[in-house]
């Protein structure tokens, strides 16, 4: 490990945390193409695959910050533990309903309680943030973690696959939520790594870290970038079957995921001069031009080489956006902040996901790319027409007396 990542473990209890949010994120990357293959391995329904997936996502969307501002208020312990049993228990009742063919009215019952399931991404960055905040580490520590949130997008996908289709349909997600489980239960065991709450007072602002400009056009991108990664999902599993090679599809995603890793462990090695905001857009436009090679993909090798360059693009401009977080929210509300832009993706890939389900059963797999150069498109208009709000003060700050706005040092430092 190159020394820069190698110094981010000497605090005690880092590498505790770090592995234990490795396991518990594993979800993310397994639960919806679990679910996609589960659905179209019992009944070959895409559309209803998608719409379950949309569920999940659409309930994160809702319930997610209001975890997370649970979790500002009282800590990670008391809030995680009992949220994450109810996301199990609502995972397994979808299993069974969809395996003993239940009306689907149950199943999107259940899918909708399974958004609940906490955000353990954010609540690991928290950690880093309490122990890095204001030094060059910090930007060191984002890359590493979003390092690691491509490596369960390339073992996830492939494993939540080929559980699903060649074990059983429901293993795939099951096996998912035994991940939350542990992880979620390790994670919270650690305490002396863990963010001190900010409990309520009367003088306390209750109002929400999203009332920032600057993180309202973070996760308005974020809504378009999810829809990226949830088209994507999609149109790839039918591309993959119509191809033929349908346990290939958690392969093909992989690829993808590869490509942001790497980027994620160079990027971390760099420091930047100059505007982080700038940085940023430039790393939106960037996913949005290389949408276009997909649907030109006749075979899936092509597919996985043109996955493979756009996943270069990802894993950068997630560690941009976290920089711009740490600017634009206050420290007692970081945890909602973060999930706050999971929440943007978690909507996106709702989006994203159902009407690619629906454009493929409609109109064939490579169609669907055609949502994901859109939803490409999308983000990066939402991006140049919210840069000056980035650019701005930061909520609750006055504006520099330069007159840029800029708050340079310290996103300087955090960046």
């Amino acid at each position: 490990m190159p020394s820069p990542y190698r110094a981010l473990f000497a605090v005690p209890g880092t590498k505790g945390f770090s592995a234990a949010g490795l396991i518990g994120r594993m979800p993310i990357a397994m639960v919806g193409v679990g679910i996609l293959t589960m659905i179209t391995e019992i009944n070959g329904r895409y559309a209803l695959a998608g719409g379950l997936t949309a569920t999940i996502a659409l309930s994160a969307a809702v319930t997610g910050p209001q975890v997370s501002r649970l979790v500002d208020q009282y800590g990670q312990r008391r809030v995680l533990r009992p949220v994450t049993l109810v996301a199990v228990a609502a995972v397994c009742g979808l299993l069974v309903a969809a395996g003993s063919g239940w009306p689907d009215w149950t199943l999107f019952l259940f899918a909708f309680v399974a958004g609940c399931v906490p955000s353990v991404g954010s609540m690991v960055r928290a950690r880093w943030s309490h122990l890095y905040r204001d030094t060059p580490q910090l930007h060191t520590a984002y890359s590493f973690e979003s390092v690691l949130d491509e490596v369960c997008f390339i073992l996830g996908p492939p494993v939540a696959t080929l559980l699903s289709a060649s074990w059983f349909p429901e293993a795939g997600p099951l096996v998912a939520v035994v991940c939350l489980l542990v992880g979620v239960w390790w994670l919270t065991a650690l305490r002396a790594t863990e963010p001190e709450p900010h409990p309520r007072h009367a003088q306390t602002d209750r109002s929400s870290a999203l009332r920032s400009p600057g993180l309202q056009v973070l996760v308005a991108t974020f809504v378009a970038t999810g829809a990226i990664f949830g088209s994507i999902d999609v149109a790839t599993l039918g591309f993959s079957e119509e191809q033929g090679h349908k346990s290939a599809t958690g392969l093909v995603l992989a690829v993808w995921a590869l490509g942001s890793c790497l980027a994620g462990i160079v990027f971390g090695l760099m420091h930047f001069k100059g505007r982080v905001e700038i940085r940023w857009v430039l790393g939106i436009c960037a996913m949005a031009v290389s949408m276009i090679p997909l649907l030109l993909a006749g075979n899936l090798p092509f597919l996985a080489v043109a996955l493979f360059v756009s996943g270069l693009a990802i894993a950068p401009t997630m560690v941009t956006t976290m920089a711009l977080i740490e600017v634009h929210v206050p420290r007692e509300k970081l945890t909602e902040g973060m999930t706050w832009t999971s929440t943007g993706l978690a909507v996106g890939i709702a989006i994203g996901s159902s009407v690619t389900g629906w454009v493929v059963d409609a109109a064939g797999a490579r169609t669907g790319y055609v949502v994901s150069i859109s939803a490409g498109v999308a983000a990066a208009a939402v991006a140049f027409a919210g840069y000056r709000r980035l650019t701005g003060p930061a909520q609750g700050e006055e504006p520099s007396s330069d007159g840029d706005g800029d708050s340079s040092e310290v996103r300087h430092r955090v960046a």
